[in-house]
């Protein structure tokens, strides 16, 4: 365990600290080859772990490329900008308004696209509203929260949710109407508590005569009507092949895949920038970490989960709920929520109650929240705000986080 412990624990601080500008990805896949080297996981265990996750790696990769196209031809800046037209200058109406943004783009492009590309643009817009740091600050942190608590309606909302639905079977439709509930709840109860946080630093009014008509940012007015039908159209195909028993990246990655080639014919956007700037560094994160988590499998910490929830499954479903969520959501504080659900989600496999899983993807979603590195989404957040001369301290954040996730979650739980 010692061994295992150890090169996760340095290969996580090295993807937070990334000296000279070593890349998460990069870090992730050096860790996972020692980790091979040494012992800690075999040839064997990268092959279990590439069947876990490959599925979610390429769903991923689809929705980020959609998501970079609809990007290009100004879908996301038109969204903020009727935003906060629809506020009409009210500052507490385009708070909501923007957590509310933020939970559609988080439930549709999941949670790191949400990170990527919602972020810059709504800094963008309150820059020009001219608005003080400190109002700046919470309406980003206040998006940054509700791009992970909001990923929890589709599968693909995300990857956490698509390991774990492959993992036990739970198909697409099952998956959202199960989580639907949870989901609205999730998005009230953060509206509530990032407004009794925030309040604040929010406010009375906003003069949105600064901003362009939303119209002016679409730069492909057909191509743009034309995503509206198309991401419907993708919706409904998640749920036919769900029918069938299609993986979810059948879709994620065909779709983003079919619209960059229309969008390419449209002469909207230029293939080659799209497929070059793709997070890539994702990818290999997300595979490199599993691996060296994976060790820590081997080296018995998932007998020892087992251990407690099979004892928490005993104390009814509510207990059980609670516990597993909290168990969830502290472990991807600690270790990062990516490889915290798979190490979860092995030692669930033999309890056998559903609710417990449902509880472990709420955990593994919102618990990261507490702290910096607890998901990818908030380590891609805080890395583009920084870019944009906006820096968020380990500290700042922290408390921040610890104040706002305990009492979401709890609530969410208790909806499941």
């Amino acid at each position: 365990m010692l061994v295992a412990s150890l090169i996760f624990l340095i290969t996580l601080i090295f993807v937070i600290w990334q000296p000279k500008g070593l890349q998460i990805g990069t870090t992730a896949v050096i860790g996972a080859i020692i980790a091979l080297l040494i012992g800690v996981v075999s040839l064997n265990d990268v092959l279990i772990v590439s069947d876990i996750v490959w599925d979610a790696t390429l769903a991923f990769i689809g929705i980020i490329i959609l998501s970079m196209v609809l990007d290009e031809i100004g879908f996301f800046e038109w969204c903020a900008l009727k935003m906060a037209k629809f506020s009409n200058g009210n500052g507490l109406k385009m708070f909501i308004y923007s957590i509310l943004l933020g939970a559609f783009v988080s439930a549709l492009f999941a949670n790191d696209g949400a990170a990527l590309i919602l972020t810059p643009i709504l800094l963008a817009k309150m820059r020009i509203l001219q608005l003080n740091l400190k109002t700046i600050v919470a309406f980003l942190l206040a998006g940054g929260f509700i791009s992970d608590s909001a990923s929890l309606p589709f599968v693909f909302s995300n990857l956490t949710n698509i390991v774990t639905a492959n993992y036990f079977n739970i198909g697409f439709a099952q998956y959202f109407f199960d989580m639907i509930i949870p989901f609205i709840v999730s998005v009230i109860a953060s509206i509530v508590f990032l407004w009794l946080i925030l309040r604040k630093d929010i406010p009375k009014t906003v003069d949105i005569t600064l901003l362009k008509e939303p119209k002016s940012a679409i730069k492909n007015m057909k191509l743009f009507y034309f995503s509206w039908a198309f991401l419907a159209m993708l919706l409904v195909g998640y749920f036919i092949g769900d029918i069938y028993g299609l993986p979810v990246s059948l879709f994620a990655l065909g779709g983003g895949l079919v619209f960059l080639m229309i969008a390419t014919i449209s002469k909207a956007v230029k293939p080659i920038h799209i497929i070059k700037e793709a997070p890539w560094q994702v990818v290999w994160f997300s595979i490199g970490l599993y691996i060296v988590v994976y060790g820590l499998k081997n080296a018995g910490l998932t007998d020892y989960l087992t251990i407690v929830l099979k004892d928490l499954a005993l104390r009814g479903d509510t207990i059980a709920v609670i516990g597993t969520g909290f168990i969830a959501a502290f472990l991807s504080a600690i270790m990062n929520n990516m490889p915290t659900i798979m190490i979860m989600d092995i030692a669930l496999s033999d309890i056998g109650n559903q609710a417990m899983i449902y509880a472990n993807i709420v955990g593994c979603n919102l618990g990261p929240k507490m702290t910096p590195f607890g998901s990818l989404a908030t380590l891609l957040w805080l890395h583009v705000l920084a870019k944009k001369g906006v820096k968020i301290s380990f500290a700042q954040y922290s408390k921040f986080g610890l104040i706002i996730t305990p009492p979401v979650l709890f609530i969410v739980l208790l909806a499941i």
